[in-house]
């Protein structure tokens, strides 16, 4: 009898240890929901926002504000975690986080909106990272494809729902619902961290030194830099002084940054994440990711409604469908990589994805709906056998003291392939509009003109034009990262003992 006692105390342990991994897990969803809604939910919202505050000429800084915020903030949040662990660093994130929504809720006019929105954006890096480095901590290497692919799933259910909640909640009740929707969702899950999450004491944190001076300019440089890309072209002219004094600015402070990062004992961004090869492939193969996604989800919509005829709605569908694809390719990843390899699997995703976005621009005009449908299903799936692979890998090459800050650089890279990636493929299919239409107006002035009934047949032919050029340019990116795996990563990752 008293033998058997140890193993039922044995299991009963286990048990608990499940329930609160569990229950963690469900945290980790609902931070993973708000972080990506809060990226979309705006956009339908931007009548009554403007009708209710005015401020019309600068509101696309509601999206930039919080974007840059959440990019830049990204690799200060992973050393951080590295230094004190996830759970602090999740608390702290999602407080900032629910109190920029209360503050966005009773915002009185657009200025003010969109600096609480930017406060958002600061909680909302460290619920990005912290997120997905967390489920490395919480799952051994074989069990890491089913979480991930749940906060895949989390995300891109959250991301493509986002307008359409958006602009049921302004039409229905009031724009300030979409921030107030975020209080209930956030307590819970901030509830479920404090309650279940508990990390063992670290020997780094008893003795850390924060590099604020790294965090200061690694802050100050990523969002001058990433103002620069956002606004240009769009605010002002690529050429004017404004986009010129901003780059050099920026690039003046990443020397500062390089600068204080080498003189720094404990550096934000440290010099081993560009070092290690297999670090570094992963940080530019996603870099390119995000350039490359920027396509079909800026530009497809557009075509659907212009050149395909399609309504909102089924033009929303017709993007949508990447986000069936893309989780269950990624959950069934697992079953490749643990045969041919990390690098390898990447690769066969990357290869299949440029052979997609090349497929884009031979579809007949003006073509039927189920054709790019086809093509986006397609692409899913190969870039869920492109992305996760490359993320569980490069998390299962580093210890505990280095996930957050990996993680977080390979976010970050993404997150800035995403904003070059509007810039770049605006300027793209700008200037295949000029071309086509002699100079004469933009992609946005263009599909209004569509809209109203105004533009002729070769307007539509100029559209589909500028998105084959652009999609061109995607192929092209999916390129880049297929052959910086292939020559910088390594052919096996050197992952770490569990």
């Amino acid at each position: 009898m008293g033998s058997t006692t140890p193993a039922i105390r044995g299991g009963a342990a286990r048990r608990q240890g499940e329930r609160r991994r569990g229950a963690v897990v469900a945290a980790l969803m609902l931070a993973m929901a708000l972080a990506a809604l809060d990226s979309t939910v705006v956009s339908t919202a931007v009548p009554q926002i403007v009708g209710d505050l005015g401020g019309f000429s600068v509101f696309s800084w509601l999206f930039s504000g919080y974007l840059l915020a959440v990019t830049v903030t990204l690799p200060v949040y992973g050393k951080l975690s590295d230094t004190f662990g996830r759970k602090p660093v999740l608390v702290v994130g999602a407080a900032v986080f629910l109190a920029g929504s209360l503050l966005c809720a009773v915002a009185w006019n657009m200025g003010a909106l969109i600096a609480f929105r930017i406060v958002q954006g600061l909680g909302g890096g460290a619920l990005q990272g912290t997120v997905q480095t967390l489920a490395a901590d919480l799952y051994p290497l074989a069990e890491r494809p089913r979480i991930q692919s749940r906060l895949s799933t989390v995300w891109a259910v959250s991301a493509v729902a986002g307008p359409g909640l958006g602009g049921v909640l302004a039409a229905y009740a009031d724009w300030r619902w979409i921030f107030l929707i975020n209080l209930p969702i956030g307590a819970a899950a901030l509830w479920l961290i404090v309650r279940h999450l508990h990390e063992p004491e670290r020997e780094t944190a008893r003795h850390a030194r924060v590099d604020w001076a790294g965090a200061l300019t690694v802050f100050a440089c990523g969002g001058v830099l990433l103002t620069a890309l956002v606004q240009g072209g769009v605010a002002w002219p690529w050429l004017s002084a404004p986009s010129l004094t901003l780059f050099g600015a920026g690039l003046a402070l990443v020397a500062v940054v390089v600068t204080v990062e080498r003189r720094a004992a404990q550096p934000i961004i440290p010099g081993w994440v560009w070092r290690r090869r297999t670090i570094a492939a992963v940080n530019l193969a996603l870099g390119a990711l995000g350039l490359l996604m920027v396509a079909p989800a800026v530009f497809l919509p557009t075509y659907a409604q212009s050149v395909l005829g399609l309504g909102p709605v089924a033009a929303g569908f017709v993007l949508s469908v990447w986000t069936l694809s893309w989780p269950v390719s990624a959950a069934l990843s697992q079953h490749v990589y643990r045969r041919i390899g990390f690098r390898d699997t990447a690769l066969l995703g990357i290869g299949l994805g440029t052979l997609i976005l090349l497929a884009f621009p031979f579809l007949p005009y003006p073509g039927s709906w189920w054709q790019p449908t086809l093509l986006m299903l397609l692409l899913g799936g190969a870039l869920g056998l492109f992305q996760l692979p490359l993320i569980i890998g490069v998390q299962s090459t580093v210890g505990w003291s280095e996930r957050g800050t990996t993680t977080a650089s390979v976010l970050f890279c993404r997150q800035t392939g995403q904003t070059l990636g509007a810039s770049l493929f605006g300027a793209v299919a700008n200037g295949v509009l000029a071309a086509r239409l002699g100079g004469v107006g933009d992609l946005d002035s263009v599909t209004r003109a569509l809209d109203a009934g105004t533009a002729p047949e070769a307007t539509r032919r100029a559209i589909a034009d500028a998105v084959h050029a652009v999609y061109l340019g995607a192929a092209g990116a999916a390129a880049l990262a297929f052959v910086v795996l292939l020559l910088v990563a390594p052919r096996r990752f050197p992952v770490l003992p569990e």
